[in-house]
């Protein structure tokens, strides 16, 4: 039975390959310049190239067996996945951002603000959660911009280094999770592909913990 894995383009999937080269899933790097998108490994292995953003939507509709996606995309996208490691890179903080020199108590005091976002789910709940009213203004790119420009008051978003808020002239004034990539699983094929699934569970446990 062939294997489908949802690999995320980018950054994040080609430290997400080194993981699974390294595990001994795969034999070598996938070209991720290339405009192919679907490669076939062997008999039973087979690698999609997509979006980070859409890697949760193509386990959970079963299209992929398994998949690389960061924590702050399956909250935002509430998938209905089986996590099945932390695969321990693409750290990074969601954070609330605002101009520098904003009060977070009186930021977050007022009864209604201007959000902007790549993760309107995300910022929504947090602020009902701390009973602010809230526009989501949902941006592709770019977020920062959102508050430089006045266009929002905060934004919500993920933050590695801090160095492009810092560049400007953004702080950030709550955290709210921390995100690194897992490795996930659809659920039904993850009963049917039990035993290979759990080798490939287990051997990439190994080489992340080194155990």
């Amino acid at each position: 039975m062939m294997i489908t894995i949802a690999l995320p383009k980018g950054r994040l999937g080609e430290e997400a390959e080194d993981i699974l080269i390294k595990s001994g899933i795969l034999k070598k790097k996938i070209p991720q310049d290339s405009r192919k998108l679907i490669f076939e490994i062997g008999t039973d292995m087979k690698i999609l190239l997509v979006r980070a953003q859409d890697v949760p939507t193509y386990v959970e509709m079963g299209t992929a067996d398994i998949g690389i996606a960061g924590k702050d995309v399956l909250i935002e996208h509430s998938s209905d996945v089986f996590e099945l490691a932390d695969m321990k890179i693409g750290y990074c903080k969601m954070t609330v951002a605002a101009k520098k020199g904003v009060n977070r108590e009186e930021l977050f005091a007022k009864d209604f603000l201007k959000v902007g976002t790549k993760y309107p789910s995300i910022a929504k709940k947090f602020f009902s959660n701390i009973s602010t009213q809230s526009e989501i203004i949902k941006l592709y790119g770019s977020v920062e911009l959102g508050a430089v420009t006045g266009m929002s008051e905060c934004i919500v978003d993920i933050v590695s280094t801090g160095g492009t808020l810092k560049e400007n002239g953004l702080d950030v004034v709550e955290e709210l999770f921390e995100s690194t990539a897992r490795l996930i699983c659809n659920r039904s094929s993850y009963y049917r592909e039990l035993d290979k699934i759990e080798e490939i569970k287990a051997a990439v446990i190994k080489t992340v913990t080194g155990a």
